[in-house]
């Protein structure tokens, strides 16, 4: 009963735009990866069914006991090291599975015993911030840019956040995604072809175990997956002022994603983009009240599962602008929040601006993303500004 008394129209919307912009940037990625194992279009669907289900029950199960939003995905660049890997034609569908599980028991054991957690509690505040605000500017960047190809879309767009955020800031971000949805249908750039009416269902394949594939993608999906996905999740959710159980909320993403692999379910983890829209004060202005927008997430996650392939169709309906320029535009408060609490200790303001520029980079190295790499940076700053300086003379 709580939850009912929770619920609100911004909290709904918050849910269903975080699945928007996580199901269309990244799906096509997912497509890509079961291509690249040679995956049948029955096994892409059982893919997107298993990765739905297994995000949709780590939003909505731990959200409800927590009463906190917290929010999972699945893990982008995980995708994109599995497409790339794939693509050698080293490895069949059975070996990948077999890595996957192999990344998936790697990422559990570092829940259950807590390392990942306590890492996270050395990051100064400052940095934290820096690395969200470095992580969501890119999206923000995004929504100005799509102008260039949609104009028709974004600039009314545009004018509806505006507006909404002076008149009725805690709908913003619905009216901005309606004027989206109906700027691309007068223009004719809603791709209703892309709807395939089908029911997913679940294709098992057994997993095949081996240390060339564990070497090869295995460890590189659990180094992107823990690094890139999980260290900006957790700085999200702390930045929005939510001290969530890190270590039992890793565990689990770990032990759904082993149990989800053969299914084509590679790697859940914590989410940081779509976790911004849901824990800011767009979604409700009681930070109290916004796990239910993680839980309207979680229910839209299993119903994506259950019809895997005629909702796939209908985001991809959506034109890549209005995608761009809703996501962009709703993180906005969240940009300016994470900037303004990175740069407030001027002792620390060097480290975090550095922190914030390799992070918006976007830079990889050794197949590592710029989330991590940013951090790496920053804390080098903070060491070197501690260390003694001889007194000139």
């Amino acid at each position: 009963m709580q939850f009912w008394r929770d619920i609100s129209l911004s909290t709904v919307v918050a849910g269903l735009v975080a699945v928007l912009v996580g199901f269309t940037s990244s799906i096509a990625l997912v497509f890509q990866a079961a291509q690249s194992f040679g995956a049948s279009s029955a096994q892409i669907t059982s893919w997107v069914w298993a990765l739905c289900l297994g995000v949709g029950l780590c939003c909505i199960v731990p959200s409800l006991w927590l009463r906190q939003p917290v929010m999972v995905a699945w893990s982008t660049p995980g995708a994109a090291v599995l497409a790339a890997g794939g693509a050698a034609g080293q490895f069949g569908m059975e070996q990948a599975i077999g890595a996957f599980i192999g990344s998936a028991v790697l990422i559990f054991l570092c829940g259950a015993t807590g390392i990942f957690e306590r890492l996270m509690a050395r990051i100064p505040v400052a940095l934290a911030s820096a690395l969200l605000a470095g992580v969501l500017a890119k999206f923000g960047m995004d929504a100005f840019a799509a102008a260039a190809s949609g104009p028709a879309i974004v600039l009314p767009m545009l004018a509806a956040y505006i507006l909404g955020k002076h008149y009725q800031p805690r709908y913003v971000v619905l009216w901005t995604l309606l004027v989206g949805i109906l700027a691309a249908a007068l223009q004719g750039r809603m791709h209703w072809e892309q709807v395939q009416w089908a029911l997913a269902v679940p294709q098992w394949t057994t997993p095949v175990f081996t240390w060339q594939a564990f070497v090869s993608l295995g460890i590189p999906l659990f180094v992107v997956t823990m690094a890139s996905q999980n260290l900006p999740g957790v700085i999200v959710m702390r930045s929005a002022g939510y001290a969530v159980p890190v270590s039992g909320i890793v565990g689990l993403t770990g032990a759904a994603s082993a149990v989800l692999a053969p299914f084509g379910g590679y790697a859940i983890n914590f989410a940081a983009i779509t976790a911004a829209l849901c824990t800011g004060p767009e979604a409700h202005p009681d930070p109290a009240r916004r796990y239910t927008a993680a839980v309207v997430c979680g229910v839209a996650y299993l119903v994506l599962g259950l019809y895997a392939a005629v909702v796939t169709g209908l985001l991809l309906a959506f034109p890549q602008a209005l995608v761009l320029a809703v996501a962009g535009f709703a993180l906005l408060g969240s940009i300016a929040g994470g900037l303004s609490v990175a740069l407030a200790d001027e002792r620390r303001r060097e480290a975090a601006i550095v922190t914030f520029l390799v992070t918006l980079s976007g830079v990889t190295l050794a197949g590592v993303g710029s989330a991590f790499w940013g951090v790496v940076a920053g804390a080098a700053v903070l060491l070197v500004q501690k260390l003694p300086v001889r007194p000139t003379t």
